[in-house]
């Protein structure tokens, strides 16, 4: 940590911008360092999703109608996109979680202190946990092959994918700060990152078709953020589950999961700035 206090007060002014990039990725590497030193932190985020593939394609694999047939392995091509994006999303309640404890500990206020962007600390605390979603991301994928998965389109658009699955988690991660700025332990941070988020994962397009849904749930799954990110990713990866809704969000998905990914980034990382800014602990 003092090596990071010490980069940072000797950063020199300069260009606003280049200062905050410079600023964002020492608290980002102090965050990747400390990650490393606990690793059970890391091994832990990813037996989680690794359980959800296997639960959930040998479980529910034979028992659910995707397209009219309930095959196994089309269940697990069409399970395999809500898998990814929950564990993206997931990654909220961490970011949460590690916000609070160093704002707990006292360790904001330290940076508040020096010399240093505004936005900084956050920005590069988001940037470690999207390093380490990345690295989970990487480990599902293998466990997804293991298990059957396979895509069936070029590897640019596979990449596409794994493109809009990061955009996603590092959106919902802004969430999670302003999350971790309200409250007042690591242990509130991580329940309120939890509570909202089940129904935004479940109530979507991940693990069931919406036609399948009522109508008034069926809307509101349609016109989820997290469902028009699981979409993109089916058609990108060529996996069963292509909608037939008229909702916007579904006929232009991969539009719909940027559009939204970089609304929540704006109006999230406001609102975390802002409660940084001021947060006492």
């Amino acid at each position: 940590m003092s090596a990071v206090t010490d980069a940072v007060r000797i950063a020199a002014p300069g260009n606003p911008i280049g200062q905050s990039i410079r600023d964002s990725l020492i608290v980002a590497k102090r965050n990747l360092i400390r990650m490393a030193r606990i690793p059970e932190v890391v091994i832990f985020g990813i037996v989680q999703p690794i359980m959800f593939v296997v639960l959930f394609s040998y479980v529910f694999g034979g028992s659910m109608n995707i397209g009219g047939t309930t095959s196994p392995q089309v269940y697990r091509e069409f399970l395999m996109a809500g898998i990814f994006a929950q564990t993206v999303t997931f990654a909220t309640a961490g970011a949460g979680a590690g916000i609070a404890e160093d704002m707990h500990k006292g360790l904001i206020d330290r940076f508040r202190s020096l010399p240093m962007a505004r936005g900084a600390v956050l920005t590069g605390r988001t940037l470690a946990d999207l390093v380490q979603t990345a690295l989970t991301l990487l480990v599902l994928a293998v466990v997804a092959l293991l298990v059957g998965w396979r895509t069936h389109t070029s590897a640019g658009e596979v990449l596409a994918a794994f493109g809009l699955l990061l955009l996603t988690g590092y959106a919902f991660t802004w969430i999670g700060a302003v999350i971790g700025l309200s409250v007042r332990t690591p242990e509130a941070a991580t329940s309120g990152g939890l509570v909202w988020l089940f129904p935004v994962t479940f109530v979507s397009n991940a693990f069931v078709d919406t036609d399948q849904m009522t109508p008034w749930l069926r809307h509101i799954a349609e016109w989820n953020p997290f469902s028009a990110t699981v979409q993109a990713c089916r058609e990108l990866f060529g996996n069963p589950g292509v909608s037939t809704s008229d909702a916007w969000p579904m006929q232009h998905p991969v539009w719909a999961s940027l559009i939204w990914s970089v609304l929540i980034i704006l109006v999230f990382r406001t609102l975390a700035v802002r409660k940084y800014r001021s947060a006492t602990v």
